[in-house]
This record gives C-alpha cells, sequence and structure tokens, in this order.
C-alpha cells in the first residue's frame, strides 16, 4: 500500500517538476531563411509561418511552415499556400495566421518591386500547415493604398474582429513624417473591411528612417526623406490596446521594435517612442532584429517575442526568440540575446 501511495504521489509531482523546468534556447532557433515569422498556437503546438518572396518551395507553394512544442525545435511542414494563377512571379510577404470558427485563415501581402504596388489577400485551409487557398480577391483599403502590406488581425474581447496594417503616407504635417505607417479598421467578416481605417501610428522621429531623399517611381518619381513604420502585432493586457510595431531600414541596426497603447482598439492611440524601446540591434552583432510576433511561453505564463534577424553575412534573416517583459516603464525586452539563454517557469 505504501508503495501504492508512492507511485500516485510521483505521478502527481512528476508533470508539474518538468512544467517548472527552464526551457534552454540560443538564437537563432531556426539558422535558414525565415524572415516575418508569424507565430499562432492551436492546440498546444505552435506554427509558425515565414516569407518567401518570389520562389515558390520545393512543393511549388508560397510561405514556409514550421510547427513546435516549445518555441526552439522547429519542424519542417512544407509550404502554405497554393500559388494563385497569374502571380507566379510576384513577391509574397509577411503571412499570419489566425482561426476563427474552426477555419484558419492566412492574411498575406502580394504584389511587384518594380513599381512596389502591393495588396493584402485572403486564403483558408482546415488545417493550420494548409494547403491554404485564396478566395479569388484582396481585402481593400478604405483610402485606396497602393502600397497595402502588413496585416494582422486582432479579435477582441467581444469577439469582434479588426485588422491592422501598413500603408504609404506623403504629407509631413502635424508633424509627422513622409513614409509608411500603421492604421486599423473593423472586420465586417474575415475577408472584409468596414472600410473605415483610423490611424493608429506615424513615423515623428529620426530612428524610423529608412532612407533619405529617397527617389518614389510610384509617386511620380518625386524624393522624400522617407520613414517606415510597419509590422503590427497587437496585444490586450490590463485594459488596454498595446500596438508594437517595427521601424527603420530592415537592413540597418538601427531597425527595432517600439509600441503605441490606447484604451480603445480604435484608438486613439498614444506614447509613441523617440527610439525603439522594445528591442533594437547592436552594432556590430546583431543586424534588423523585428517583423515579429508574440506567443505565449511553452513553460509559464510570460509572453515571448518571435523575429527575425540577419545572419553576419547578411545573406538570410533567421528566426530568433526572447522574453518579453512587462515594466513599470512599458513592455521591454531582454534581447536580442546571441548567447545561451532561458524561457524561465
Amino acid at each position: 500500500m505504501r508503495l501504492f501511495w508512492l507511485s500516485l504521489i510521483m505521478a502527481i509531482v512528476s508533470p508539474l517538476a518538468v512544467a517548472q523546468t527552464p526551457l534552454t534556447y540560443k538564437n537563432p532557433v531556426y539558422s535558414q531563411s525565415m524572415p516575418d515569422p508569424g507565430v499562432i498556437e492551436h492546440e498546444g503546438r505552435y506554427f509558425a509561418f515565414g516569407t518567401t518572396g518570389n520562389k515558390p518551395l520545393k512543393d511549388g507553394r508560397r510561405f514556409q511552415v514550421f510547427s513546435s512544442d516549445n518555441l526552439v525545435d522547429w519542424k519542417d511542414e512544407g509550404g502554405a499556400l497554393l500559388t494563385p494563377a497569374g502571380m507566379e512571379s510576384h513577391e509574397f510577404w509577411a503571412p499570419e495566421v489566425v482561426e476563427h470558427d474552426r477555419k484558419f485563415y492566412l492574411y498575406y501581402s502580394v504584389g511587384t518591386l518594380d513599381d512596389l504596388k502591393f495588396e493584402i489577400r485572403v486564403a483558408t485551409s482546415d488545417t493550420p500547415t494548409g494547403p491554404f487557398t485564396d478566395t479569388g480577391k484582396p481585402l481593400k483599403d478604405g483610402e485606396g493604398a497602393a502600397f497595402f502590406i502588413d496585416g494582422h488581425a486582432f479579435q477582441d474581447d467581444d469577439g469582434e474582429w479588426y485588422f491592422f496594417y501598413a500603408k504609404d503616407f506623403l504629407d509631413t504635417n502635424d508633424g509627422y513624417r513622409s513614409g509608411t505607417g500603421i492604421v486599423v479598421d473593423r472586420l465586417i467578416d474575415m475577408q472584409r473591411l468596414e472600410g473605415k481605417p483610423k490611424l493608429v501610428v506615424r513615423p515623428r522621429y529620426d530612428w524610423t528612417l529608412f532612407e533619405a531623399n529617397r527617389t518614389m517611381s510610384m509617386y511620380g518619381g518625386r524624393k522624400f526623406d522617407w520613414h517606415t513604420i510597419e509590422a503590427p502585432w497587437v496585444v490586450k493586457r490590463d485594459g488596454k490596446y498595446w500596438c508594437f510595431y517595427s521601424g527603420s531600414n530592415f537592413g540597418t541596426e538601427h531597425y527595432g521594435l517600439d509600441y503605441v497603447v490606447a484604451d480603445s482598439v480604435m484608438g486613439p492611440y498614444k506614447d509613441q517612442g523617440e527610439f525603439a524601446r522594445v528591442l533594437r540591434g547592436v552594432p556590430n552583432l546583431v543586424r534588423g532584429p523585428g517583423h515579429h510576433s508574440i506567443a505565449r511561453s511553452p513553460v509559464s505564463d510570460e509572453d515571448i517575442l518571435i523575429y527575425h534577424a540577419w545572419n553576419p553575412q547578411m545573406t538570410i534573416r533567421q528566426m530568433c526568440i526572447d522574453p518579453l517583459t512587462w515594466t513599470r516603464y512599458g513592455p521591454r525586452c531582454v534581447g536580442p540575446t546571441v548567447d545561451h539563454a532561458e524561457l524561465k517557469p
């Protein structure tokens, strides 16, 4: 009988002991190309989707898919999206997937580099690994943006869905800089926007400069000191809406993550940083960290940033992770780390 009770106690305690074990990792957690990692958690497993540009994968699909049970060890699941007809030579960027009513929706940017005309489209699947099939039409921006990228669908506590995305602004009114900013619109359903976008954040500070005196052929060859804010990801915490974003030139050490915060999902958003407060590059060590997603840690209730950064040769962007800490001064990341680190219980 004593042996029986000892076995019973061990059966109860052992899973708790395992759950409390720190998880060691070292960046990059995936050393091959994995730009713009968009991560979703489904039934206890993580699925990451990455940009593939204008080249299809071996299975002919677009957007690399990986799965993991711990955010550290990743399994190749092939490609996600069946290439839409007529878009075989297009660029495919920034995939993000959400689940709604037992169906998975893939939002992605597609376009051509010669004229920088991009739109956001929607594809659906019954499983998180696909194949995803395009629905046949793009999402419509309420102001007819020519450059329409980095879609992020967010579901509020009441079940309503909202869509954050990046678009271009050319004016410099009210202290804004010309460049890419973020707006939010309501989703009527998972494939249609209401068409009443509200401003979330536009560039105001020097750190978001992409390129000075940049010639923009899509705008008649005009030149701008072009600034970039892109790649939104929204978290609701303590009754407030935190919209994280990436800013600056993605190929430099100045690229990084910042945020704005609001009391309502449609804004107004405030507290824009004069520098990248959450995560930024380290000279001669880490270049271009950003375009992230956020997921819950597999060993605790902590939030984890999943982002990309360049390899030393500047040939590919690799997937990295680091904990996101909520401080009295706002969210901060301990990274980018390059040595062994831990996800702690």
